[in-house]
C-alpha cells in the first residue's frame, strides 16, 4: 500500500463542517470526547485514512472479522451544527509520518468545506484533580480566536503546556494555520496517569458553548464513576501498602 492512502466511504451534503481531532493523548481526553460525539450524534463514517505510520495491525470484530489498523472520520449533526470528527486508536510512529499524516487529514477537512479546526487533548497536572475543577487550557492560530474562547472560561497561560503541544493536535494548530483555518486547541486538564472522562467532559462542555449544541454526558458520566472506583483502589492500596491494581481494573475505559 502507499505511504498514506484515503478511502471513501460515504459522500454526504456537508456545507463547511467544522474539523474536531480527537486522538489518543494524555488521559485519552481528546479520544474520549471525540467517539463521545460520534455516539451520542449518531455520525456517518465517511472516511477512513490508512497509512504505514500506523503499527502493522489488524483489529479483529465480534464476528471475526478483522480490519486494517486506520483513522476514521465521521460526520456529525450536532443541532445546528455540522461537525467532521477524526478518531483513531494511533498516532503517527515518526516526525515525519506527524507531518505527512496531519496534511493528509487538513486534506480530508478542506474537502468537505472545512474552515475551523478544533483538536481535543488533555494537558498533566502531575496529580489527580479533586473538586471536579477541571480547567481547560487552550492555544490557537489567531487572535479572533484567542477571545471567542476566552469569554467560554477557556484559559490561556504562558508557557503552558510546558514543552508545547506535540502530534497531530500541535501539527493542527500550526500547519492548519498556515493553510488558512481558524485552529483551535483545547486541552483538559488530566492527571496523566489515568483515562479521564472528567476532563474530556470538560473539554465538551467549552465545545458546547463555541459551537452551539448540546451533547448528553450520561454515557461519559458513567465512566467517570467507574474511574473513580479505580482511583479509590489505587489510594487504599497506596494507604495500606498493597499493591498495585490488576490490569482488568487499570483497563481502558473507553
Amino acid at each position: 500500500m502507499d505511504h498514506i492512502e484515503i478511502e471513501t466511504v460515504a459522500e454526504v451534503d456537508a456545507e463547511s463542517p467544522v474539523f474536531v481531532e480527537g486522538l489518543p493523548g494524555v488521559g485519552h481526553v481528546g479520544k474520549l470526547a471525540a467517539e463521545h460525539l460520534v455516539e451520542e450524534f449518531d455520525g456517518e463514517l465517511v472516511r477512513r485514512v490508512y497509512t504505514t505510520e500506523f503499527p502493522p495491525q489488524v483489529t479483529v470484530g465480534d464476528d471475526g472479522v478483522a480490519e486494517l489498523t486506520c483513522a476514521e472520520f465521521h460526520y456529525v449533526e450536532a443541532g445546528d451544527a455540522e461537525l467532521l470528527v477524526l478518531t483513531g486508536d494511533h498516532q503517527a510512529a515518526s516526525n515525519d509520518g506527524h507531518y505527512a499524516l496531519t496534511d493528509a487529514f487538513l486534506d480530508v477537512a478542506e474537502s468537505f468545506g472545512a474552515e475551523r479546526a478544533f483538536a481535543l487533548g488533555g494537558v498533566p497536572t502531575g496529580e489527580l484533580i479533586e473538586d471536579d475543577e477541571y480547567d481547560v487550557l487552550g492555544a490557537v492560530s489567531d487572535a479572533e480566536t484567542a477571545e471567542e474562547l476566552g469569554e467560554t472560561g477557556v484559559e490561556f497561560r504562558e508557557d503552558e503546556p510546558a514543552g508545547g503541544i506535540v502530534g497531530v493536535s500541535g501539527l493542527i494548530l500550526g500547519l492548519g494555520g498556515r493553510r488558512g483555518f481558524e485552529a483551535a486547541c483545547l486541552m483538559g486538564e488530566t492527571s496523566g496517569y489515568l483515562v479521564d472522562p472528567k476532563s474530556a467532559q470538560a473539554v465538551l462542555e467549552v465545545l458546547e458553548d463555541v459551537l452551539d449544541f448540546a451533547v448528553d454526558f450520561t454515557e461519559l458520566e458513567d465512566r467517570a464513576e467507574e474511574m473513580e472506583e479505580v482511583v479509590g483502589k489505587i489510594q487504599e492500596m497506596q494507604g495500606g501498602g498493597g499493591g498495585m491494581p490488576s490490569e482488568d481494573e487499570l483497563r481502558y475505559i473507553g
